[in-house]
């Protein structure tokens, strides 16, 4: 027997007989043929087994490698694992078979030199089974490792007969469209998509010009570099198809191909080009069945220049951009014919039959994606484990209920134009149970992560309403309203809402959660509404009963009714940190609803409670802090105050309501974290320690009284509401009390406003006891603050790493705020690591005291950086001031002369200025100075009353003309607070 052999390094034997069928001596050569012992049905010496190799010179050796081209018919093991160290190529006239459960890994250190080839005229037959599918994998693990399997057919191609592939040099193309190549069957192909350059890749599976006489089924390309599977040119019709995660396209094709793909699933979770790409000529290939989900954005299906598509059931899910055409000027959309119209990118594709559960043996995540839409007629509970996505409305009918276990997370997947038809609707008779926990509560979401981009969770119950039986909503044409005061829509738990309330138009609009005429049969309890354009839940009459309301940010409303809704709303927490309308609004006739506990918080003011009509309500527990308007009649001439009782009494417009229990630690489950606000004001009159994470508020004056501490630890921020009155707005420490402020250099302590506009508050005041040339308890000209003894060694507390912003506001043209003021603080305080940024006033004024400073950072104060006054003699070490805006002086000192010290003072000015002013007999000794950018350095305000003699600069008398550059300090000194 005389076979041509070439190379072939892959000679396979198992412990049962010969695979290949023989082996065969070198040609052209004049010895005798060899016994053929690889056949003979002998254990021959040497062989270790019956015709399964060994040692003997005639026997085949022993191996799994597979590289180098094949030379006769093939058929590998299942039994044996296969090991691709090169290129694996069969040639015209030669078939490899592989049956079910063989895999063969890629290991090769040239990636592109490392893949499966079926040249023109081979056959490749995979005969994998759903159980045992045939795996082709890489030894690495790693996406682009191996260049995959790749076919060269004799079908028709654009490029002609003969043709070069971009790969391998494989020659493919002809004039046979029902060339057969093979048949492929369940075949999982990883991490191929092996790169040759920026121009030329590999695919998972790459098909040069194949037949329609070759058979594809049931393939699945998962984590490729490149495509998962091209079409270049060829006739060939492949089905049911898994990619999943392969970085360019999951479909692509070139060249004119015009087969059909018939029962493709792509799933992309990580970054990716296109689901599909087409490119070229329109020879108008047909998609059959089609389904793409996206949980990362971007494009779906991109045509390139005139190629074209007949697409027979689409679904697009998560995508940016559905159909897109890249050469708009050679392209149409007309050209891509989806179930029978043109495409559009604006319309939202959701007809493919396709069940991802088919692909469950291929191993990926099809199965754990799903996609909500349409309707469920009868009973169906979802599966925490899957991932969820919304496309379009998703309506429970009348008696089926669904079930939503803990932890599960749904999706609203938006693009132009979905966000009114993308919402849950509970329908008249219908019943959902969300079983969420505290700590895994059920999410519903959007992957638009902007307020008003769905609809929310809207439902329909059989209670009574002003609008009758069968009303419609103003939504989705939705059926509600009845008799039945204790008709039940089912149970809700532990549920969060994020970024629902999609406007239809200026009158209709969703809201976080909808209940329509829902009756109190319904529980409803523990509900977060986050960041809705409109209301958080809104009541359209019904009887419904809820508690633990969480509702932070919605646009419009927190809380709203209408319709007659005469139920109760027990325990709820509002915050508002940006624009809206109100906490509550009540519109129509008046049920009388029940509030209690309600707890609602605005750092940006706004109105509080609201009334339209005749409309009102018993509240037992209110708190209401921040708001410029606590209840509003909109229509006086229709309603009252004495229809709105606040425990007990009727309400008052600007009454002080603060007996709510409510507080937002109640809610940590929401996030994990406390979303408390926690408002400061009054007094403290014993010791109190802040928490760095818990949001604080500071309404009007909150003094520490004598013999009470504040302690504030590191990381702690305090904002000053902007909705109250800026001149009563900031914290005292009163003779006698103590301030505590614990900042560090990675978490310093904030002061700060809600309006962050220079003078929206009044700082930090501290009095002590040490002396003033205002005497023993004089009058601040602020606050009416007592201040000034006979203690210059008096300890008023410490503060380290602190940052006060926004501060100095004015009381009159006398009188104002600083960022910091000092009122007779003794030389037993600590004050160190201070930074003072974007104040009206001053940044720190001293009057009187013997307070001792280091480490100040003072920033765009519009008045004087460092200001003193009243005969303060103690010491600032180490302060950079910075002027790139208006303001007055780097340093006025005023009053007579105490002699206090600045050591190491650098003051930059981009804008001119004066640096030191000294007023009346006011004098200092600078040791370390320097001044940069200032039109004027030195400045005596009242030149008949002081002297450049008082202001000693490193040891001499100061001069305006001097350059003084001697100071240490750098604002890098400060990259605390300035990050540089």
């Amino acid at each position: 027997m005389k076979t041509k052999f070439l190379k072939l390094t892959m000679v396979l034997l198992s412990s049962l007989g010969l695979i290949i069928s023989s082996c065969s001596r070198v040609d052209n050569s004049t010895d005798p043929e060899p016994v053929n012992l690889c056949s003979n049905g002998i254990l021959d010496v040497g062989e270790q087994g019956v015709d399964c190799g060994g040692t003997c010179s005639n026997a085949c050796p022993v191996s799994n490698t597979l590289e180098g081209e094949l030379q006769e018919d093939t058929t590998l093991d299942a039994n044996v694992s296969y090991e691709l160290s090169g290129i694996l190529s069969v040639p015209a006239g030669v078939s490899l078979t592989i049956p079910a459960g063989t895999t063969i890994t890629a290991n090769s250190a040239d990636n592109t030199q490392n893949y499966l080839v079926v040249q023109q005229g081979g056959r490749l037959n995979i005969l994998g089974t759903a159980a045992n599918p045939v795996i082709m994998t890489s030894a690495s693990g790693q996406p682009g490792s191996w260049g995959g399997v790749v076919i060269a057919g004799n079908a028709s191609t654009t490029e002609g007969a003969s043709a070069t592939a971009e790969v391998g040099g494989i020659i493919y193309g002809g004039s046979s469209d029902n060339d057969n190549s093979g048949i492929i069957e369940y075949l999982i192909i990883q991490y191929a998509g092996a790169q040759i350059n920026s121009e030329s890749q590999f695919n998972g599976l790459s098909l040069y010009a194949v037949g329609s006489g070759t058979s594809i089924s049931n393939v699945a390309i998962v984590d490729g570099t490149d495509d998962g599977v091209e079409f270049f040119g060829g006739s060939v019709s492949p089905s049911n198809m898994y990619l999943e995660n392969n970085e360019d396209d999951a479909i692509d094709w070139t060249e004119g191909w015009n087969g059909t793909l018939e029962g493709a699933y792509v799933l992309n979770t990580s970054d990716f080009s296109t689901a599909l790409e087409a490119d070229g000529v329109n020879n108008n290939p047909t998609l059959t069945n089609l389904t793409a989900v996206s949980t990362v954005g971007g494009t779906a299906l991109q045509f390139k220049k005139a190629s074209g598509a007949t697409i027979n059931g689409l679904s697009i899910t998560g995508y940016d951009t559905r159909v897109e055409l890249k050469d708009p000027d050679q392209g149409s959309f007309s050209n891509i014919q989806i179930d029978g119209i043109d495409s559009d990118n604006n319309l939202n594709y959701n007809t493919s039959s396709l069940d991802a559960n088919q692909f469950g043996w291929a191993g990926g995540n099809s199965s754990n994606v799903v996609v909500l839409t349409g309707s469920i007629s009868s009973d169906l509970t979802l599966d925490a484990s899957k991932t969820y996505f919304l496309n379009g409305t998703y309506s429970v009918e009348s008696g089926a209920t669904l079930t939503i276990p803990a932890g599960t997370i749904i999706t609203a997947d938006l693009e132009t134009g979905d966000a009114v038809s993308t919402y849950i609707v509970i329908q008249k008779g219908g019943t959902i149970d969300i079983q969420g926990t505290a700590s895994n509560p059920v999410v519903l979401t959007s992957n638009v992560t902007t307020a008003g981009s769905w609809g929310g969770l809207v439902i329909a119950g059989d209670a009574t309403t002003t609008e009758g039986v069968d009303a419609v909503a103003e939504v989705g044409g939705i059926i509600y309203g009845g008799s039945n005061d204790s008709d039940n829509s089912g149970s809700i738990d532990y549920l969060v809402i994020e970024y629902a309330g999609a406007q239809i138009n200026a009158e209709s609009q969703f809201n976080g959660l909808s209940l329509y005429a829902v009756g109190n049969g319904t529980t409803i309890s523990n509900v977060a509404i986050l960041n809705g354009t409109d209301d958080g839940v809104e009541f359209f009459g019904g009887t419904v009963n809820a508690s633990n309301f969480y509702l932070e940010n919605n646009e419009d409303d927190a809380i709203d009714w209408t319709e007659g809704w005469n139920g109760t709303l027990s325990a709820a927490y509002i915050l508002h940190t940006s624009d809206f309308s109100t906490v509550v609004e009540a519109d129509g006739v008046n049920n009388n609803p029940t509030l209690e506990n309600i707890s609602a918080v605005s750092t940006v003011g706004g109105t509080a409670l609201q009334f339209k009509k005749s409309s009102g309500a018993t509240i037992n527990g209110l708190s209401l802090t921040g708001y410029n308007t606590q209840v509003q009649l909109k229509d006086p001439d229709q309603g009252s105050f004495d229809d709105i009782i606040i425990d007990g009494s009727s309400s008052v417009a600007d009454g002080v309501y603060l007996s709510s229990s409510t507080n937002g630690d109640d809610f940590q489950w929401v996030d994990g974290e406390q979303n408390n606000v926690i408002v400061l004001t009054g007094t403290i009159t014993s010791d109190l320690s802040l928490d760095n994470t818990v949001e604080y508020l500071l309404d009007g004056v909150l003094s520490v009284e004598s013999g009470a501490s504040l302690t504030i630890p590191a990381g702690t921020t305090i904002t000053a509401d902007s909705g109250a009155e800026s001149t009563a707005t900031y914290v005292v420490v009163q003779k006698g009390g103590i301030i505590d402020i614990q900042g560090t250099s990675s978490q310093p302590v904030v002061m700060t406003a809600a309006a962050q506009t220079p003078g929206s508050w009044g700082g930090l005041v501290i009095a002590g006891d040490a002396s003033t040339t205002e005497g023993v308890d004089a009058t601040a000209e602020v606050g009416g603050i007592i201040y000034g003894g006979s203690n210059d060694t008096d300890n008023s507390g410490s503060i380290d790493y602190l940052v006060i912003e926004y501060a100095g506001a004015q009381i009159n043209a006398e009188s104002q705020f600083n960022g910091m003021s000092l009122y007779a603080v003794g030389s037993g305080t600590s004050i160190s690591n201070v930074a003072i940024v974007n104040g009206t006033d001053d940044g720190v004024e001293f009057f009187g005291g013997t307070v001792n400073a280091s480490n100040f950072y003072l920033e765009n104060n519009e008045d004087d950086a460092i200001d003193w006054t009243e005969g303060w003699n103690g010491e600032l070490n180490g302060a950079y001031v910075l002027h790139t805006a208006d303001f007055s002086t780097a340093v006025e000192a005023d009053g007579v002369n105490n002699n206090p010290t600045l050591t190491n003072l650098t003051a930059v000015s981009t804008i001119g200025g004066t640096a030191l002013q000294f007023k009346k007999a006011s004098g200092a000794t600078i040791n370390g100075l320097s001044l940069s950018g200032y039109s004027t350095q030195v400045e005596l305000k009242d030149p008949s009353q002081g002297s450049f003699d008082d202001i000693i600069i490193d040891g001499v008398s100061s001069d305006n003309s001097a350059t003084y550059s001697s100071s240490t300090t750098a604002d890098t000194d400060f990259s605390w607070y300035t990050g540089s």
